[in-house]
Parts: structure tokens; C-alpha cells; sequence
């Protein structure tokens, strides 16, 4: 007899797996003269799309996942299953993103944003698509004049809030005065280290903390069953991200991976694409990455470092 199928479940199996995945070496690393000298040439010469990760956001105080100071070595984000099956688990999460999310707003652009946002305005690349959730690639692309059609947010943006019951919007920043007045005094008595904020956006809180804190509910519906406007591990990319993503991809004639291992399907998909295309693929990142064997460049440094080598570099 055949087992029932059980998609929640399947979906979070998947999503842990993807979570635990780890990239290890598959090839040597490459000279760092003949990687930095050959992206350079790639960014003369081809007009590449990047594609960026937490890597890129380290700099401006936000943990990226897998590094060796990664967040996943203390911290497994939640599933989409989770979020959105159990009530439990999505109160515990708006209470730690109440006190994380505030650091998060903190961040401001690094030397890595504020470069690429320049070389898209001058046209250098044909545009970026980011994995991060920050809005950081955003906010550097308003101060450098960039198109904001040649940014995909492939994952989101916290600064977002989606009702899961009936759809509706709300900014992060309104709802967390909904959530001050509800919660007077909350964030005076709660303690965390600075360094303690994850990518996605939360901290580690006591259980004591998470009793006392109070969800406000959709400002449309009333239902608590708010989350935050963002592709969680075990979700789907939203379909016009993808296609506006996948466009980005194929107007650029090379991939240029920054600050990412690509151990997500969702961003190694575009490597993939470009290979397919027969399209050179660059990779900036500190640490192996998903999409090694498919590079024809691969520069082992720090996001910020590589960018600010090859934009001086440019002629």
C-alpha cells in the first residue's frame, strides 16, 4: 500500500535539507592575479548580471548563513511550514524579529552596495538580482540614481508585511509602532548582544520573553497571521520575481556571483541558466561555493575588497 503524501511535510523536510546543506571543495582554488585580472576583463568586456548574497551584507553588520562566522552555526532559521502551520513557532518569531528587526533597519549600505549600484547606473552590469533580504542594494541604488527595474529582490524584503489570510501590505516600520504600543516597555527590559541579530531578521530570546510579548493583528482582516514579505526556506520564489530575475540573466551576456556559495537552488539556478547559454560565469566570494565547477573565474576574497580592486581598476 502505497503511503500517503503529505506536501507541508515533504516541504519541510525539503527545506531542512536545503538549510543543512553544506559546499565543500571541488576544485582547486583559483591564482588570485588570473581570477581578479579575468572578472575585470569580464566586467570591460561583457556587461555581466550579478547575483549577490549575505556575503555582500557582512560589512554593514548583518551575519550572512553560511560563513565561518555564519549564523547557522548557532541558529536554524524557521521553514515556511513552520511559519505558517504553527502559531507557536510564528508568535516566538515576531517576538525576537520585534528586538532583531530594529538592528536590521540600523544597517546602512557598505562600499560593496553603493559600487554595484554604480556600475548598474553606468551600465558596467546589466542589473542585480540579490538573495538578501536587507534592502540594503535598494537604499544604494536611490543615492546612486540607479533603475529600479534593474534590481530583483529574488527573496523579499523585510521592510514588507504580508497578511497570510487575506493578502494585504503593511510596512514593517508602521506595524512595529502597532507593536511598541502594544508592547510598552518590551524592548527596555529585554537584553541581547548587538552581534546577536540573524539574517532573517530575529534574535535568540529567553521563553520568558516570548510569553510576555503581544502580536498585534492585520490592520485589513484582524488575523495575527501576519509574516514578513520574504521567500522562506520551503517556499516558492513568487513567479514575476523569477521571470524578472530570469530576464535580468539572459540581457546580461556573463554571471557574476558575489558574496554567495549558491548553496540555494533559487540563486545557483541563474549559474545553471547561464551555462546552459554557454555564458561566462564569475564567482567573488570568501569560501567555496555551489557553482565552482561551473566558473571560469573564481576570486576567493571579501565582497567589499574584490569590488572596490576591480572599480578601480575599470577604465
Amino acid at each position: 500500500m502505497t503511503p500517503a503524501k503529505h506536501p507541508a511535510l515533504d516541504g519541510h523536510r525539503a527545506a531542512l535539507r536545503s538549510i543543512a546543506r553544506v559546499v565543500g571543495e571541488t576544485v582547486p582554488e583559483q591564482d588570485p592575479e588570473t581570477a581578479s585580472r579575468g572578472l575585470l576583463r569580464m566586467l570591460a568586456e561583457q556587461r555581466p548580471v550579478v547575483i549577490t548574497g549575505a556575503g555582500v551584507s557582512t560589512d554593514s553588520g548583518i551575519p550572512d548563513y553560511r560563513g565561518p562566522n555564519g549564523s547557522l552555526h548557532r541558529h536554524r532559521p524557521m521553514t515556511f511550514q513552520e511559519f505558517r502551520d504553527d502559531p507557536a513557532a510564528r508568535h516566538r518569531y515576531w517576538a525576537r524579529s520585534f528586538v532583531g528587526w530594529r538592528r536590521m533597519d540600523e544597517a546602512r549600505p557598505n562600499p560593496a552596495h553603493r559600487i554595484l549600484a554604480d556600475w548598474v547606473r553606468r551600465g558596467v552590469v546589466s542589473g542585480i538580482v540579490t538573495q538578501n533580504v536587507d534592502g540594503l542594494h535598494a537604499e544604494a541604488g536611490r543615492a546612486a540614481g540607479m533603475d529600479p527595474n534593474l534590481l530583483v529582490e529574488l527573496h523579499g524584503d523585510l521592510a514588507r508585511v504580508v497578511c497570510l489570510h487575506c493578502g494585504a501590505l503593511e510596512s514593517r516600520r508602521a506595524l512595529d509602532v502597532r507593536l511598541e504600543a502594544a508592547n510598552p516597555g518590551f524592548l527596555q527590559r529585554v537584553a541581547v548582544e548587538r552581534d546577536a541579530v540573524n539574517p532573517d531578521g530575529d534574535v535568540t530570546l529567553d521563553q520568558r520573553w516570548v510569553d510576555a510579548f503581544r502580536m498585534v493583528g492585520c490592520l485589513a482582516c484582524g488575523s495575527v497571521e501576519l509574516k514578513p514579505d520574504v521567500v522562506y526556506f520551503g517556499e516558492n520564489v513568487p513567479r514575476a520575481w523569477r521571470e524578472r530575475a530570469d530576464e535580468l540573466v539572459d540581457e546580461g551576456r556573463a554571471v557574476l556571483a558575489v558574496g554567495t556559495s549558491l548553496a540555494v537552488m533559487s540563486g545557483f539556478r541563474f549559474v545553471l541558466r547561464a551555462e546552459r547559454a554557454g555564458k561566462d560565469v564569475g564567482l567573488v566570494s570568501l569560501g567555496p561555493t555551489r557553482g565552482d565547477t561551473k566558473a571560469r573565474w573564481r576570486w576567493r576574497t571579501g565582497a567589499a575588497e574584490a569590488l572596490t580592486w576591480l572599480d578601480a581598476h575599470l577604465h
